[in-house]
């Protein structure tokens, strides 16, 4: 074998090192290369769209066009809530590097204190935006966009004209246009109307200032306007003389509605305590609610003509029968101990009586004519137990408990407006239905819808069920009989008798209902909700008003129930409002 040359073997070996080395940088380089291809096309054909996305946002800033919301109406026209367009003077204080010198050139332009404004900009914590001035005359805003880090926008703010006049049946709207209780919170997809987008060719970060209009996508329309059933000077009448009595009483709350009895269109409906929807911030909660719709109390009195008008519609006595009360005391198996109110000792007495004088044992015992079945399906014939259906959110029903769940007290305690809750709501549904002859009655707010354009659409409402809840003798029997009898026989004991007018003839019902204990069993000696159910002319109702005035304070010695507190109110409402309609 032949030997190897020393020189030539390190030749050799450095040279398939060398072509080891070349060999692995160009795979390296080719790795490289097809690492950067497969990114490219990832980034290209993968996730191309989203990059194009995110470029396009980088590039252009989107700011809303807000439509004006819809106005809202009363009956007649006039104005319970508008949106107004306002300007408003802001700062952006990341943008601001001489705070006060912007702050003192500014306060020549709007008229303000320059320490205030530098207040304003140097302790705000949000660096794009804190306002400055609302409503600056259109030179101010001129000279106020020329100061760096100052600048205009414009905004929809909403106004109630009449102030807490129909808050609560009304409502309002958050700061974002956006309703938030009442007809503004039931109607708000109509009254919102639809924004449109105007698309603007942004700087970088962080001041992303719009620089020109790129397009425009949409316009926006118009809210709708709503047309209610409340009559603005109605509604004054009912909250004056609601209000003056329940400050005049301490009450706890109080509620009036006055409402159409052949259309169930309400006319009226107050809530207190209320609220200024122009000023919400300094508003109490408690105040929110329309107690209308909200809240349940046992009727008391105010339920017997409608018990008494269900055991006519089933024959079970008659208009001219006489029911003997027991001087006083009714005591049975089964059912208790039952006496009148201030401990009456009545005898025997007429069908009519027994309303006028609001005999609890008499009802009783009609009660018992009824029987449980009978009477149940009259009182949800009459609606209770369940909701009306307004147009507004937030409505509850009464509570009648299935026949089932009864005890042997229940058929004589219910017919006296015991075991069993209402609304306010339903109440007044319930003798809409007795003021028109018997025919079903469905209570409404929202009257008609008004377009952009000012075209007026009726709302087409389903219609109420065909038939009588009870026939037309019966209800006007209790109408312009009994129910008159309450108003107008002082003599015979009717407790209605400061709601008498001189001009028409009235008919109505008192209600004086214990209140039940908190946390215990049993009734208050000293909580009551007084009320009272009228209406007029008896002999063809144009209006039925409910007025019930929560824990008047009995401490005061000015009485307590629903003919001493309740009725003198019904009274100056039927009158002023039967003036203002002209009516005969």
């Amino acid at each position: 074998m032949e030997d190897t040359n020393p020189r030539e073997a390190e030749q050799f070996y450095s040279r398939e090192e060398n072509k080891r080395s070349i060999l692995i940088f160009a795979l390296s380089v080719i790795f490289v290369l097809l690492l950067l291809v497969g990114r490219c096309f990832y980034i290209q054909f993968l996730k191309g769209p989203y990059y194009v996305l995110a470029s396009g946002r980088q590039q252009q800033m989107l700011i809303p066009q807000r439509p004006q919301r819809g106005v809202i109406l009363d009956c007649r026209g006039r104005i319970i809530a508008a949106s107004n367009k306002i300007q408003t003077v802001f700062a952006e204080p990341r943008a601001i590097k001489n705070i006060k010198k912007v702050a003192t050139e500014l306060a020549s332009i709007l008229r303000m204190d320059s320490r205030h404004i530098y207040k304003l900009i140097e302790q705000s914590k949000n660096p794009g935006y804190v306002k400055i001035k609302e409503t600056p005359d259109t030179n101010q805003c001129s000279a106020a966009c020329k100061i760096h880090g100052i600048g205009v926008h414009s905004s929809w703010q909403r106004h109630y004209p009449v102030g807490p006049l129909a808050a609560n049946t009304v409502g309002f709207t958050g700061t974002d246009n956006e309703g938030l209780s009442g007809i503004e919170l039931r109607y708000d997809k109509q009254l919102r109307g639809s924004p449109g987008v105007n698309i603007f060719f942004a700087d970088a970060r962080p001041y992303r200032r719009p620089i020109r209009l790129k397009q425009q996508e949409g316009s926006p329309h118009d809210g709708m306007g709503i047309i209610l059933t409340l009559d603005s000077t109605i509604q004054q009448f009912a909250r004056a003389e609601l209000l003056k009595q329940y400050q005049e009483y301490e009450a706890k709350s109080a509620l009036a509605i006055v409402v159409e009895p052949k259309t169930g269109a309400i006319l009226a409906m107050v809530s207190l305590p209320d609220f200024n929807p122009n000023n919400i911030s300094s508003a109490e909660p408690n105040s929110f609610r329309n107690r209308v719709i909200t809240d349940q109390f046992e009727p008391g009195s105010i339920l017997k003509p409608i018990a008494m008008a269900i055991a006519l519609e089933a024959g079970v006595v008659k208009t001219n029968e006489t029911i003997f009360c027991e001087n006083g005391h009714y005591l049975g198996k089964g059912f208790g101990h039952i006496k009148e109110y201030r401990y009456h000792k009545y005898g025997n007495l007429k069908l009519r009586e027994i309303l006028i004088k609001s005999s609890n044992i008499g009802m009783a015992k009609i009660g018992q004519k009824l029987g449980r079945k009978n009477l149940y399906r009259g009182l949800t014939l009459f609606g209770l137990g369940k909701k009306t259906g307004i147009d507004l959110p937030g409505e509850v029903s009464g509570l009648l408990r299935p026949v089932n769940q009864w005890t042997g007290y229940s058929v004589t305690r219910i017919p006296f407006g015991q075991e069993v809750s209402v609304t306010a709501i339903e109440l007044v549904r319930a003798f809409c239905i007795l003021a028109n002859r018997g025919r079903y009655v469905r209570p409404y707010l929202v009257k008609a819808m008004v377009d952009s354009e000012g075209k007026v659409t009726q709302l087409k409402r389903p219609a109420p069920p065909i038939g009588f809840v009870v026939r037309p003798e019966v209800a006007d029997w209790i109408v312009t009989d009994a129910l008159v009898g309450v108003v107008n026989e002082k003599k015979n004991g009717g407790t209605g008798w400061r709601a008498r007018l001189d001009k028409w003839q009235v008919f109505g019902k008192t209600g004086t209902a214990q209140m039940a204990k908190k946390k215990q069993k049993g009734y208050s000696e000293n909580d009551y909700i007084a009320s009272f159910v009228a209406g007029a002319p008896a002999e063809d109702p144009r209006i039925v008003v409910l007025v019930s005035i929560c824990r008047p304070n009995r401490k005061l010695g000015k009485g307590y129930t629903g003919g001493a507190v309740a009725s003198p109110v019904a009274a100056k409402i039927i009158e002023k409002t039967l003036n203002y309609l002209q009516q005969p």
